[in-house]
C-alpha cells in the first residue's frame, strides 16, 4: 500500500507543479519544459503505480485510513484484486498516453495551448482514475468520481478554437454530471438504508443487514439507479451519446485513456456494487436479464453505429461502445448462473467481462494511438480522404494491423480468448432449467456471434480503407513521414495484445480471481466454480499453445521466404491489375461502399441517410456525388428536444432574475413559512 500511496504522490505534486506554471503565460523554451515536466510525472507515477499493483497480494486486501478530516465519511483506501485489475490498465495506459501526447505535443505552437494546464488535468484524471477504485468510503469515492468526472472536459477542450470540440465537450459534461446525479441519489439512499458510508462495512454486513433482501423496492431502486450512474460513464446504450463526440474532439492520447481506461469506472462501479447490494448468489434473476439485454443491444448498436461511420476516431468510439456492451453481457450473464445456481454460466460470465475488459484497454489504446499518428502524418482521419498508407507508414500500418485484428477476435491476439470465454459461458445455457431461460441466453449468443463478425468486418474496413489501396487525395499522397522514435510508446499497448493471446491462461486467472473476489459464489456452488474455471482454464491453455506454434510456423516461412528471395529480383505490381493499367484511386472501394452489404440489411437501425447528386445531361462534365451520413438519432432524437426544453424552462424562470432585493427576501420568507405549514401538518 506505501507504493500505491508514492505514486498518487507524485501524481499530485506533479499535478501542483502544472498548475503553478499553468497561471501565467509561458515563453516557449517554458513551455517546452512544462510539457517534459508533465510527461516525466505521469511515467514514474505511473511506474510505481504498476510495481504497487504487482507487488502486492491479489488473494488478500490492503487497507488505509488516511488522517484528512471530512465532513462525512472517511478517507479510507483500499487495494483487493478487484482494485488491482482495474488500475492495470489507469497505471499501464496512463503511462503510455503521457509518452505518446508527450511526443505529440511537440509539433503544437505554444502560444495557442496551454501545455502546463493541459498536464495538470491530465494527471487529475490520473489521480480521479486511481481513487475511484480504491475509495473504500462512499463519500471519498464521489468526491474521486467527481475529480475523474470534472478533469475530461478540459482535456477534450484542448483545441477549444473549433467549435464542434466546444460542443464534444459540453455534451461529456451534461452526460456525466447526468449520471453524477444518479450516483449521488444512490449513494445517499444506501446511506440512509444501512446508516454507514463505510463500502467494507457493508459487504461484510450484506447477508444480515437491511438489503439482506434485494427483491424489495429499495433493492430494485438502489440496482437501477447503480445501472444509470455507472452505465452513463461506462457508455451503456442510450447513455453513450457523449463517446462518440468527445473521442473525436479530444487529443489522440486523451481519447485512448479515456476509452482504455476511464469508461472502465462504469464497469468496475457495477461489479462492486453489486458485491453489497445482495448476499452471494441472492440477486434476483431479473437483474442479470436486464444487464445482458442492455449489454446486447449496446453491443449491436455500437457495432452498427460504427460500421456507418467515415471519421476514423468516430468509428472507435461507436466500437468502444459496442465493447462495453460485451462487458455487460458478462455480468448479466454471471448474475443469472448465480441465481439459477449455474456455476459454470456465473464464474465463466464475471470472468471473461472482466478479461475482455482488459483486453479492451490494450487493443482500443493501440488503435487510438495510431489514430492519433494518423491525423499527424495526414493532417485527417476522415477514410474517403485516406488509402496506400502502408506503403508510406509501414510501422505504423503494422501496428493499427495488429489492433485491428486483435479488436476482431482473430486468435493469437488477446481479443479473441475475452470472447471465447464469454460464448463459453453462455453456451451452456441449455442446462438451465426452463425453455425460456435457454432461449434467452441462445439468442443472447446468437448476438454475440453477430457482434463478433460484424467487428471483423468493421475492422477490415477501417484498415484497408485507411492504409491500402492507392491514396485518394492529398492527404494521403503527401503524408509526413513517422520514425520509430515517434511510434515507440505504440509498441507497449502492441506487445500486451500479442502476449494476451499468447498467455491467456495467466491473464485469466488475473481476471477470475478478480470476479471471486468482488462477487464470490455461494458455498454450495463453490467447487463446481472451480471446475468450471479450471476446465476454461485448460482450454485456453491449448488454445494458446496452438497460436504459439502458428505464430512460430509464420515467422519460420517469411525468413525462409526472405531467405529464399535474397539472391533474386523481387518486382512490385499493382494490386489485382489482372493487365489493366489504367487504375485511379477513383475505382478503390469506398468506406460507403465496404459498408453497403451490412446497410442494406440494417440501415433503419445505423440510421444512415443517403444523398445522390447525378450529373446533368447524358455527357455530364462532372462527376456525381454520394454521401452517406449516420447521425446518432437518439441524441436528435430524445436528448437534444429534452434539453432544448429544459433550456426554454430555465430561460422562462428568468423572469424572477429581476435585482429587487427586497423581492428576493419576500421568496426566501414564502419558502420559509410554506415549510413550516408543510412540517406543521406532517
Amino acid at each position: 500500500m506505501s507504493l500505491f500511496i508514492t505514486a498518487i504522490c507524485i501524481l499530485a505534486a506533479t499535478a501542483v507543479l502544472c498548475a503553478l506554471l499553468a497561471v501565467r503565460p509561458l515563453s516557449e523554451n517554458a513551455a517546452r519544459a512544462a510539457n517534459a515536466v508533465g510527461v516525466v510525472g505521469a511515467v514514474v507515477g505511473c511506474l510505481v503505480g504498476l510495481c504497487s499493483v504487482a507487488s502486492g497480494p491479489w488473494t488478500g486486501s490492503e487497507s488505509l485510513r488516511l488522517p484528512l478530516g471530512l465532513p462525512v465519511g472517511a478517507c479510507s483506501l483500499g487495494l483487493d484484486a478487484l482494485s488491482r485489475l482495474f488500475l492495470l490498465p489507469v497505471f499501464g495506459l496512463g503511462l503510455v498516453c503521457a509518452a505518446s501526447g508527450g511526443i505529440a505535443l511537440r509539433h503544437e505552437a505554444p502560444d495557442r495551448h496551454n501545455f502546463a494546464a493541459h498536464w495538470f488535468f491530465y494527471h487529475m484524471l490520473l489521480l480521479g482514475m486511481a481513487l475511484v477504485m480504491t475509495a473504500r468510503d462512499a463519500v471519498l469515492f464521489m468526491l474521486s468520481w467527481e475529480i475523474m468526472s470534472l478533469a475530461p472536459f478540459f482535456l477534450i477542450d484542448f483545441n477549444d478554437g473549433d467549435s464542434k470540440v466546444r460542443d464534444a465537450s459540453w455534451v461529456y459534461l451534461v452526460a456525466a454530471h447526468l449520471g453524477a446525479v444518479a450516483l449521488m441519489a444512490f449513494f445517499t439512499l444506501l446511506w440512509q438504508t444501512t446508516g454507514g458510508t463505510s463500502l467494507e462495512t457493508l459487504r461484510q454486513t450484506v447477508s444480515y443487514g437491511p438489503l439482506a433482501q434485494p427483491g424489495t423496492v429499495t433493492g430494485t431502486a438502489l440496482f437501477v439507479l447503480a445501472v444509470l450512474g455507472f452505465g452513463a460513464k461506462a457508455g451503456l446504450a442510450p447513455m453513450h451519446v457523449w463517446l462518440p463526440e468527445a473521442h473525436p474532439a479530444a487529443p489522440s492520447h486523451i481519447s485512448a485513456l479515456l476509452s482504455g481506461a476511464m469508461i472502465n469506472a462504469g464497469l468496475y462501479g457495477l461489479v462492486r456494487s453489486f458485491g453489497f447490494l445482495a448476499p452471494p448468489g441472492a440477486a434476483p434473476e431479473w437483474w442479470g436479464w436486464a444487464l445482458l439485454l442492455l449489454g446486447l443491444a449496446t453491443g449491436l448498436m455500437g457495432i452498427l453505429k460504427a460500421s456507418a461511420q467515415s471519421n476514423l476516431k468516430r468509428l472507435l468510439a461507436y466500437s468502444s461502445v459496442e465493447n462495453m456492451g460485451l462487458m455487460t453481457m458478462g455480468v448479466g450473464a454471471g448474475l443469472i448462473g448465480q441465481s439459477c445456481g449455474n456455476a459454470w454460466i456465473a464464474v465463466l460470465g464475471y470472468g471473461g467481462a472482466l478479461l475482455h475488459m482488459l483486453n479492451h484497454a490494450a487493443f482500443k489504446g493501440l488503435l487510438f494511438l495510431c489514430a492519433g499518428e494518423v491525423l499527424h502524418a495526414t493532417g485527417t482521419v476522415r477514410m474517403p480522404l485516406l488509402g496506400g498508407l502502408q506503403k508510406r507508414l509501414p510501422l505504423l500500418g503494422a501496428a493499427f494491423a495488429l489492433g485491428a485484428a486483435a479488436i476482431a477476435c482473430l486468435p493469437p491476439l488477446n481479443g479473441f480468448t475475452g470472447e471465447l470465454v464469454l460464448a463459453l459461458s453462455l453456451l451452456d445455457g441449455p442446462a438451465l432449467f426452463g425453455v425460456e431461460r435457454q432461449m434467452g441466453l441462445l439468442l443472447a449468443l446468437t448476438g454475440l456471434a453477430a457482434i463478433s463478425g460484424l467487428a471483423a468486418a468493421l475492422y477490415a474496413k477501417a484498415y484497408g480503407i485507411t492504409f491500402l489501396g492507392e491514396p485518394r487525395s492529398g492527404f494521403a499522397a503527401n503524408v509526413h513521414p513517422l520514425s520509430w522514435r515517434t511510434l515507440w510508446p505504440l509498441a507497449v499497448p502492441a506487445a500486451v495484445c500479442l502476449a494476451g493471446g499468447l498467455a491467456a491462461p495467466w491473464f485469466f486467472d488475473l481476471a477470475s480471481g478478480a470476479a471471486q473476489s468482488a462477487l464470490p459464489l455461494p458455498h454450495q456452488m463453490t467447487q463446481a466454480g472451480l471446475d468450471g474455471l479450471a476446465q476454461a482454464r485448460a482450454s485456453l491453455a491449448v488454445g494458446a499453445k496452438i497460436s504459439g506454434a502458428g505464430l512460430a510456423l509464420a515467422l519460420l516461412l517469411l525468413l525462409a521466404r526472405r531467405v529464399l528471395l535474397r539472391r533474386r529480383s523481387v518486382e512490385s505490381m499493382p494490386t489485382w491489375g489482372c493487365g489493366f493499367q489504367g487504375a485511379s484511386p477513383r475505382i478503390q472501394y469506398t468506406d460507403a461502399g465496404f459498408t453497403e452489404p451490412v446497410a442494406k440489411l440494417f440501415a433503419p437501425v445505423m440510421g444512415l441517410k443517403t444523398r445522390l447528386r447525378l450529373g446533368q445531361g447524358l455527357f455530364p462534365q462532372s462527376g456525381g456525388d454520394l454521401n452517406v451520413s449516420a447521425p446518432d438519432r437518439l441524441r436528435s432524437g430524445l436528448f437534444t428536444p429534452l434539453f432544448t426544453a429544459v433550456e426554454s424552462l430555465c430561460n422562462a424562470c428568468k423572469v424572477i432574475q429581476h435585482g429587487k432585493i427586497h423581492l428576493y427576501i419576500l421568496y426566501i420568507l414564502a419558502t420559509v413559512v410554506g415549510l413550516l405549514i408543510w412540517g406543521l401538518r406532517s
